[in-house]
């Protein structure tokens, strides 16, 4: 299961996807996450598979999908 919750970080938004949390995990390097393993924060340990403190680089990231979604 902990591959089929890894997305990739350019991959299209997903329904649940904010500025704020994301479907699985967009982490390039998820082991060495801080929040890895934490209940309530990461999508391994969440039974809803949202990531709940996505990278800093997530909001902008979001924004540029967000945008490509419209056009």
């Amino acid at each position: 299961m902990r591959n089929s919750i890894k997305v990739k970080f350019s991959a299209p938004l997903n329904e649940v996807d904010s500025e704020t949390q994301t479907f699985g995990c967009r982490q390039n390097n998820p082991d060495i996450c801080k929040w890895n393993g934490v209940e309530g924060v990461c999508a391994f340990a969440n039974a809803d598979c949202v990531c709940k403190q996505p990278s800093r680089a997530w909001k902008k990231q979001y924004q540029a999908l967000k945008e490509q979604e419209c056009n």
